[in-house]
């Protein structure tokens, strides 16, 4: 520890735009690492499998999801109170958990293995919110956060690149491959939880511009949500409707993309990664706009501008105006300019705009949870209720649905959002009338 505590005053010396940097760098390298360990897996078609009318891939998926919800449920209470100097030691040891399980995935056999996939969820669910916890609250949190969450569309696609090529070029079984992929990022991991552990905390000045963040206690998380709950509703209506499509185009983009007859093992990796700088762009320049609650209005309007392009580009693709590679690039960079905000930068500057002390990790848990749950909940319905149709087509319908109901409970919540403050603003003036 002394060696980590000497490192980090040296650190923290730096200027505070190279250690931004530092940060971002290493919370995007410990986040993509993560996704060796858990979309490895989706690499595989495991064709040729069912088991009680549910193609095997289909339970694999919802065996993850399933305990990757019960993980954000637990993660409410868990990253809420999570004490800072554990975060390291936890973020490693929840990793090697799910590790371990894939390894059991490899080991044992088809179908008994499913239940490998549920254990090697639940850990990974609270990872986020472990690295989310060294960038937020400070001055460059907008820039930092971005660069972390470009993880959530670039390490899709670079782990399922990875996989599918030890699959077709080193021909590793499909049931091994999901062990060895996260072998591969076993140092990278390490490397990247050490920088993060080099960050110092945030300064007084970041405490003033962005509002203290501490740990929260159920008194004040029952407090946070009453407070803020018509907003809260319908950010999870929002939420869980992108959570839903983004991890179908997660789980299911292999198959997706064999429907529209487009089959190469790097279009994963070239499209996710023009959208990672397209969304990182956007949302980096965030940092420029100083006031709080300026800032959050303009994050609303990129997401209900990823709704409209979703909604835009798959008509355009239904009227044959575009390809099919034209609107999966639209339609994944309209889910990512929605989805992205929320796991990086609008609860970042919800807190900000209403100085509310709390932390960032509790509410965007419970989006997380609701987002999960009706994830795995629109898999069984999907599954149970209409198999017969291809992934390619219920994807194609989902957007549709995002696209009308996510637009309009984006613009609704931009309005909540802002006659709250313009109340908060004129109580806050009408106290000191009275005080003075």
């Amino acid at each position: 520890m002394s060696i980590i505590n000497n490192l980090r005053a040296k650190v923290a010396g730096w200027p505070y735009a190279l250690l931004s940097v530092m940060a971002a760098v290493s919370a995007f390298g410990a986040y993509t690492s993560m996704y060796a360990f858990r979309k490895a897996f989706a690499a595989g078609t495991f064709t040729g499998q069912h088991y009680f009318n549910v193609d095997y891939k289909v339970w694999l998926v919802i065996a993850q999801v399933v305990g990757y919800t019960f993980s954000k449920f637990y993660g409410i209470k868990f990253i809420a109170e999570v004490n800072p100097a554990k975060r390291a030691q936890s973020i490693l040891l929840l990793i090697g958990v799910s590790w371990l399980a894939l390894l059991g995935f490899a080991f044992v056999p088809a179908p008994y293995n499913i239940v490998f996939l549920f254990i090697n969820g639940f850990p990974l669910g609270m990872i986020w919110g472990l690295v989310f916890g060294y960038l937020e609250g400070r001055r460059s949190t907008e820039f930092m956060a971005a660069v972390m969450s470009i993880s959530l569309i670039f390490a899709s696609g670079f782990v399922k690149t990875v996989g599918r090529t030890l699959l077709s070029a080193f021909h590793i079984n499909e049931y091994w491959m999901p062990f060895i992929t996260g072998a591969i990022f076993v140092l990278p991991l390490l490397l990247f939880v050490f920088c993060l552990e080099l960050i110092p905390q945030p300064s007084a000045e970041d405490k003033q511009q962005r509002a203290e963040r501490t740990p929260m206690n159920a008194a004040e998380r029952r407090q946070f949500i009453i407070r803020f709950l018509p907003g809260i509703i319908l950010t999870l209506i929002i939420y869980v409707l992108l959570t839903i499509m983004r991890d179908v185009r997660d789980n299911f983009e292999v198959e997706i993309w064999a429907d529209l007859g487009v089959k190469s093992n790097s279009i994963y990796t070239n499209i996710d990664t023009l959208i990672s700088v397209i969304v990182l762009v956007a949302m980096s320049l965030l940092i420029l706009i100083k006031k709080n609650l300026r800032a959050f209005s303009v994050i609303h309007l990129m997401i209900i501008g990823g709704c409209v392009l979703v909604g835009v580009s798959t008509i355009l693709f239904d009227l044959e105006a575009i390809s099919a590679i034209t609107w999966m690039t639209m339609a994944g960079l309209g889910l990512y300019l929605g989805y992205v905000p929320y796991n990086a930068i609008f609860f970042e500057r919800m807190i900000a705009s209403f100085k509310y002390r709390s932390n960032v990790g509790f509410v965007m848990y419970i989006a997380d949870a609701a987002g999960y749950l009706g994830s795995v909940s629109v898999l069984l319905i999907k599954e149970l209720g209409r198999p017969t149709i291809s992934w390619g087509a219920f994807f194609k319908e989902g957007v549709l649905i995002v696209a009308i109901v996510g637009g309009v409970s984006a613009v609704m919540s931009l309005i909540y959002f802002l006659q709250s403050a313009r109340k908060s603003n004129k109580s806050a003036k009408n106290l000191n009338i009275i005080t003075v």
